[in-house]
């Protein structure tokens, strides 16, 4: 069965909200269309890499009166938050491309002889990586329309520990501003005073995770777009990384910390609802 056969799932779900707001959700998306579910090792199958229940954490996103937009596809299929040319985003550091064929860890994701070739890639990012862009960019579009300006706030988790990526674990924030390109100065240094005002949650900007390629490509602060990558570690919200399971009282204390973050990021009108 080719690639190309079968009916298309939808591939994201969208919000489109009304507040100088957009949430983008990449990776958190689980399904596999079934011609290349069948090429996937049963590793793979298990989605080790997945952004597990981050639509959940920005529920509340909802009350703000944000857009949002959020992946179905698993990021096996093809990654969002990759440069469509292949183009490194940490040169000579470790990582994976917009068509992934291992693990995080390095696993195989693909049998042997089964990987995607140059043309299959390109038609996943004609087919699942271009209408989320166009997408997203719709909304930035129609938010700067609306406010003269927008927040692009892209939502990511990974685990706490990653041995072929990182050394040690991750602080639980990780914000990410392209080393300051993506957002305003003042921007960043309002992130760090919510965040130093608390206690709970430890937190880097600009650490291991400085923003892929939707932070760094849409993130034009003197055209009115900031953008800003919050990259969680899983351990900040899941009892066990290794087998997740969403439990609402073990996720309540960082969806409090998030939505006071975000809505000290809006102007009060906008976090109360126009």
């Amino acid at each position: 069965m080719s690639e190309e056969a079968g009916a298309l799932e939808p591939l994201f779900e969208a919000i489109d909200g009304r507040a100088p707001l957009v949430v983008s959700v990449p990776h958190a998306g689980t399904h596999l269309p079934p011609p290349i579910a069948s090429c996937l090792t049963p590793a793979a199958h298990t989605l080790p890499d997945t952004d597990w229940y981050v639509p959940r954490l920005y529920e509340f996103c909802d009350s703000l009166g944000a857009s949002m937009i959020v992946a179905t596809h698993s990021r096996y299929v093809v990654d969002l938050n990759r440069p469509p040319d292949g183009a490194p985003l940490y040169p000579g550091m470790r990582e994976t491309s917009v068509c992934p064929v291992e693990t995080f860890d390095g696993r195989a994701l693909y049998a042997p002889g089964a990987e995607p070739t140059a043309t299959r890639i390109h038609a996943r990012i004609v087919r699942y990586w271009q209408p989320y862009h166009e997408r997203l960019a719709a909304m930035i579009h129609a938010t700067l329309a609306r406010h003269g300006r927008c927040l692009l706030w892209d939502a990511h988790s990974i685990r706490s520990a990653v041995p072929a990526l990182f050394d040690g674990r991750l602080p639980d924030l990780n914000i990410g501003t392209a080393d300051g390109r993506s957002c305003h100065p003042e921007t960043a240094r309002r992130i760090d005073a919510q965040l130093r005002g608390q206690r709970r949650f430890s937190h880097v900007i600009d650490g291991r995770f400085k923003g892929g390629y939707i932070t760094r490509h849409y993130g034009r602060p003197s055209a009115g777009v900031e953008a800003v990558q919050l990259e969680i570690a899983q351990s900040a919200y899941l009892r066990d990384e290794t087998r997740p399971a969403f439990e609402p009282a073990v996720a309540a204390p960082l969806i409090e910390q998030l939505q006071a973050l975000l809505t000290a990021l809006l102007p009060a009108r906008a976090a109360g609802g126009e």
